[in-house]
């Protein structure tokens, strides 16, 4: 392996930039063992690699090569000769657990194509407004949904906590897919109603997830495009969560104004997104998004947070702030209209 001094002297060599080459092997490790239900088969008793090639059904040699990765990644572990779940795999990757996430790890990998692509694209010269929304039916949000819903309701119950929506009648929910946040929301709190204002083919899914959840008297969904289209009128909370890469600044801008139009005096919106910091030197999931939009060829590009905060003062709200809602991943930046 090759190194060299650096300028303090240090020797430096390609450990780092080979790991970054691989990334994608660790991916597919990850989605191949949520396909197999390996983590489950760990949870409901599996703890050898025999065991678990028996409950999977794999030969031992693939079994143990996938487990041998699974725990250099630290996803398994063991502990007195026995395998057992990370503590996040265990909350987030056994089927049939409240809190389950596989579609969500699964849902990008029908991009891996793309993403193999990617300097082709980012050559591109053509442009959409809404990127993979433009052509997005009602079949693709149906599949898109469910994984979003599968780790949106964590995040609506997330949302519940950190936010005091007792003295709140109606929420405005932009582009909110699967309705989650709404959906919690409105569960929490019997007084709220709930519009979820979505593309069309998403607002018929978002229906789906509604009654399913069984608030349809109180959760509308509502189809149109809120980047060009007026905003329904009478709610005093705005949400707009995890979907703020997909826009250009210009038009996060004239949304944070829109929503300042809609809302009733004294209301509060709240963008939830994922955020750069002001020097936009990270963190890397907010820019891998930014970037991840060149594959649809949409205006999209990953948002600092002090963007996003201007925006909300020269729309006009007050008390404009910003707390950490995931670290390192997700921030809500939350502003008031003036009474």
């Amino acid at each position: 392996m090759a190194d060299a001094p650096s300028r303090n002297g240090e020797r430096v060599d390609s450990t780092r930039l080979q790991d970054l080459a691989l990334g994608y092997w660790k991916s597919a490790a990850l989605m191949s063992a949520v396909d197999l239900g390996i983590f489950t088969a760990i949870s409901r008793g599996a703890s050898d690699v025999p065991a678990i090639a028996r409950t999977v059904d794999l030969s031992p040699t693939n079994a143990e090569r996938l487990v041998t990765v699974l725990r250099a990644l630290d996803l398994i572990q063991e502990h007195d000769g026995r395998l057992g779940n990370a503590p996040d795999v265990e909350r987030f990757l056994v089927e049939g657990e409240r809190d389950y996430a596989g579609p969500w790890i699964l849902f990008t990998r029908p991009q891996w194509g793309r993403w193999g692509r990617l300097t082709e694209l980012l050559r591109s010269r053509d442009e959409r407004v809404l990127g993979m929304y433009e052509t997005l039916d009602v079949e693709g949000a149906r599949e898109y949904h469910r994984a979003t819903w599968s780790i949106g309701v964590g995040a609506g119950r997330r949302f519940v906590r950190q936010v005091d929506l007792s003295g709140r009648r109606r929420i405005l929910d932009l582009g909110g897919g699967s309705g989650a946040y709404s959906i919690v929301a409105a569960q929490a709190h019997p007084q709220l109603e709930a519009v979820v204002f979505d593309l069309p083919p998403v607002a018929l899914v978002t229906k789906e997830f509604i009654e399913r959840a069984g608030v349809g008297d109180r959760v509308s969904a509502f189809g149109g495009d809120f980047t060009r289209d007026p905003l329904p009128s009478g709610a005093d909370v705005v949400i707009m969560a995890s979907n703020l890469p997909q826009y250009s600044r210009e038009i996060i801008r004239e949304v944070i104004r829109k929503a300042f139009d809609a809302l009733e005096p004294g209301g509060e919106m709240h963008l939830i997104g994922e955020t750069l910091d002001d020097d936009r030197s990270g963190p890397i999931g907010p820019a891998l998004w930014g970037l991840a939009e060149a594959l649809f060829q949409s205006t999209g590009i990953a948002h600092s947070e002090s963007e996003c905060i201007a925006s909300f003062r020269a729309a006009g709200f007050e008390d404009v702030a910003a707390a950490p809602f995931v670290r390192g991943t997700l921030t809500r930046i939350h502003g008031t209209r003036p009474r």
